[in-house]
């Protein structure tokens, strides 16, 4: 079998960066991070162009408007996206497309919660999608904001492009505000969840490595680049191949999507994200920890979503189900072991 991706979804996927390149450069990355604001303003024009180019429509049958493609090519475009540090609910809209009015065509910005914690760009948000019961449900924030309609607490935020709200009481599983909708169950939305993040921590983690090998390249130190010092050259060598054993992981889990594969892959490119952002940002010297170098964003970002969706906690004991009792397709799900993403308290 041959696990390489086809023409198509390398096309796909160079698409995909051309999208970014143009919509999105680093001077917009730069804006949203330096701005003077406890929130980065939401760039709902971007949100509808990404709506146009089809990412969130992506796996919606043809004749529902979407691509008709599967879960494989939406790991490729998610792994741009973490490339390029798109900010924004993504997964969560991704996952909505089809089942909240507007969010295929990025009309609509969807926020999710499955547990009492973090959500993000709650205010921003039209709609969100609660997974904490078996089965899915939409709040509607028609008519107020998301804050309004579900209680949370502004906090800052590790990522500054990343507005993050502690809600504490998440509604009941029967509403007058939340309307239950035909998807998948929350469950198989959960994992699928986790995989997409991990695409993007896997595209953070190519970034940075790419980050790291330009600068090795051109720094020179002694007469020479840096990258001929052979203590930097092992270094690089360990980023690549955590950023490759990442992205075999990545994915071989959106081709079989059991729960220990996906919870694998989310253990393996979180550490390739957070642990690749760390050696770029070493590898740049004193230079790496000013504001003005991007590295220190992939690592916020990267941190932050450690956390999301399945945290090293319950991946690994998804992963010890799996070795103690083999199958993995019942294995309880465990609940997060919650990160502190603040800085402060209350912004």
């Amino acid at each position: 079998m041959d696990l390489r991706p086809d023409d198509d979804q390398r096309a796909l996927k160079a698409g995909m960066r051309e999208l970014l390149q143009a919509r999105f450069p680093r001077e917009r990355l730069r804006e949203a991070a330096d701005a003077d604001r406890p929130g980065p303003a939401f760039d709902r024009a971007l949100w509808r162009a990404l709506g146009e180019a089809g990412l969130f429509s992506l796996r919606l049958p043809e004749k529902d408007g979407g691509a008709g493609l599967g879960l494989p090519e939406a790991v490729l475009v998610f792994e741009e996206a973490g490339r390029a540090l798109l900010p924004g609910p993504l997964v969560a809209t991704h996952l909505a497309a089809g089942h909240v009015p507007g969010a295929a065509e990025g009309a609509a910005v969807v926020t999710a919660v499955d547990r009492p914690g973090m959500v993000e760009h709650l205010d921003a948000s039209d709609a969100v999608l609660l997974l904490n019961h078996p089965s899915v449900h939409v709040l509607s924030t028609a008519g107020g904001t998301g804050r309004e309609k579900l209680p949370g607490r502004p906090v800052r935020s590790v990522d500054p492009t990343t507005p993050l709200y502690d809600v504490r009481q998440l509604p009941p599983a029967v509403t007058d505000h939340a309307m239950q909708v035909a998807a998948p169950g929350a469950d198989r939305l959960r994992r699928e969840a986790a995989l997409l993040t991990a695409a993007q921590q896997l595209g953070s983690a190519s970034r940075t490595l790419e980050m790291a090998v330009d600068h090795a390249r051109t720094r020179i130190q002694f007469g020479r680049p840096i990258g001929t010092f052979q203590a930097v050259q092992h270094l690089c060598a360990q980023m690549l191949v955590r950023a490759e054993i990442a992205r075999s992981s990545v994915h071989a889990a959106s081709l079989t999507m059991t729960a220990c594969d996906i919870s694998a892959a989310k253990l393996l490119a979180d550490d390739a994200a957070v642990r690749n952002a760390r050696d770029c940002l070493q590898l740049h010297g004193g230079l790496g920890f000013s504001w003005d170098m991007d590295v220190h964003l992939h690592l916020k970002r990267s941190w932050l979503r450690l956390e999301q969706w399945q945290g090293a906690y319950e991946a690994e004991e998804v992963l010890a189900a799996a070795l103690s009792n083999g199958p993995t397709e019942g294995v309880p799900d465990h609940r997060f072991r919650e990160m502190d993403w603040t800085f402060n308290g209350v912004e």
